[in-house]
């Protein structure tokens, strides 16, 4: 007995020893023809008398950026252009996901309604949104702000918080800027934690969901409080311009709608589906316990759902973050705007385009990892 085990976890290692040495094959295999590959596209450029390499993000890009999130001038370098065209990725992405997750959650759960009229007018968000190319969508949104909202002489205005009109949305923010986002970040983790630990009493499956909301409840009063305190940045008419506040632009706007409107339909079906997956004996138990159908849906349907749920919408925020690059039919400066702008003035088109898809790639990979720790946590959940 003891000499076959011997045997046999002496062929294991054997086999072992086998499967890495021939993934170690493979490996130099591909590396070998990528080095093949990278001397072969030299020589060609090195032939064309093409510039190659990445020593150009060090010299002075020579254009302006409409959108800034730190500072920029035509004067730095090709490398800060980049920054800030991740950096505008990223805004309008991020901004996507989070409003796409609230309309596409709430949408397909109003799906579920009994009520003919909701449930039809869901259905009609679903099918429109999600059927309609979404370079059309765009470019019909971006129609709608440019052409049908009042010129700035007649913004529309909300208590003097906000202005809306052709050049964009204007905002209130607190005097102290960055003595306001801290706070506001402070208050969503403190408020995210007691959250968490609230939700976990009643409700373990949804606890990631309520801390989020919990902390997003929090970061607001935060942000209301330190401009009730230290006073509010107004935007107000100035002549022809708004001045003051923060302004959202029209091409930021007609991107980020776009993005979550087409993306929203999507996560509906996904959430609708996931609802409509749990067996109807979970339904029957929740009813049975005196629920309400909506607290029924809340408490005991939704969180099972997302057991379905959470893998393709990693597909789906994905797709969000990659159809940001059409952001150059409106005009927005994204990261892809910006690299078509610097092939246009430095003729290196290759190392433009493997920067930008190794940015695209990284940010993907972040929502891959991000995603699937939140599908373990959701799987791991007991029934």
């Amino acid at each position: 007995m003891i000499g076959a085990d011997a045997a046999w976890r002496a062929r294991r290692r054997a086999r072992r020893r086998r499967d890495w040495l021939l993934q170690g094959a493979v490996a130099l295999l591909l590396v070998a023809l990528a080095v093949l590959l990278a001397r072969n596209v030299a020589a060609n450029l090195e032939a064309r008398q093409i510039k190659s390499g990445f020593a150009f993000l060090s010299d002075p890009a020579g254009f302006n950026i409409g959108e800034l999130l730190f500072d920029y001038t035509s004067r730095h370098s090709y490398l800060r252009a980049f920054a800030i065209g991740l950096s505008n990725t990223l805004r309008v992405a991020l901004a996507g996901v989070v409003l796409a997750s609230v309309l596409g959650v709430g949408i397909g759960l109003l799906r579920l309604s009994h009520h003919p009229l909701v449930s039809g007018l869901c259905d009609a968000y679903v099918e429109v949104f999600r059927n309609i190319p979404l370079l059309i969508q765009l470019l019909a949104v971006y129609l709608l702000i440019t052409e049908l909202l009042p010129g700035s002489n007649d913004a529309w205005s909300v208590e003097g918080m906000a202005l809306l009109s052709k050049e964009g949305l204007q905002i209130a923010v607190p005097e102290p800027g960055r003595l306001a986002l801290l706070c506001a970040l402070a208050a969503f983790a403190v408020g995210a934690l007691l959250g968490m630990h609230a939700a976990r009493r009643w409700l373990e499956v949804g606890a990631g969901l309520v801390a989020l909301a919990s902390g997003a409840l929090a970061a607001l009063a935060a942000w209301l409080v330190v401009g009730a305190v230290g006073g509010w940045s107004r935007p107000v008419l100035d002549g022809f311009l708004i001045s003051g506040g923060a302004s959202l632009t029209p091409e930021f706007l007609a991107l980020w709608l776009g993005l979550a409107l087409f993306t929203s339909a999507s996560i509906a079906e996904i959430v609708r589906a996931g609802a409509l997956a749990v067996p109807a004996g979970q339904w029957d138990a929740a009813l049975a316990l005196g629920m309400t159908r909506a607290q029924a849906i809340a408490g005991a349907i939704f969180p099972q759902a997302l057991r379905l749920a959470v893998p393709p919408l990693a597909s789906q925020y994905m797709n969000l973050i990659k159809n940001s690059s059409l952001a150059v039919v409106v005009g927005y400066p994204d990261l892809v705007s910006i690299g078509n702008t610097s092939i246009n003035q430095n003729g290196q088109a290759l190392e433009v385009i493997v920067i930008i898809m190794a940015a695209y790639l990284s940010l993907n990979l972040v929502v891959a990892v991000v995603m699937n720790a939140v599908n373990a946590r959701v799987t791991r959940a007991p029934r």
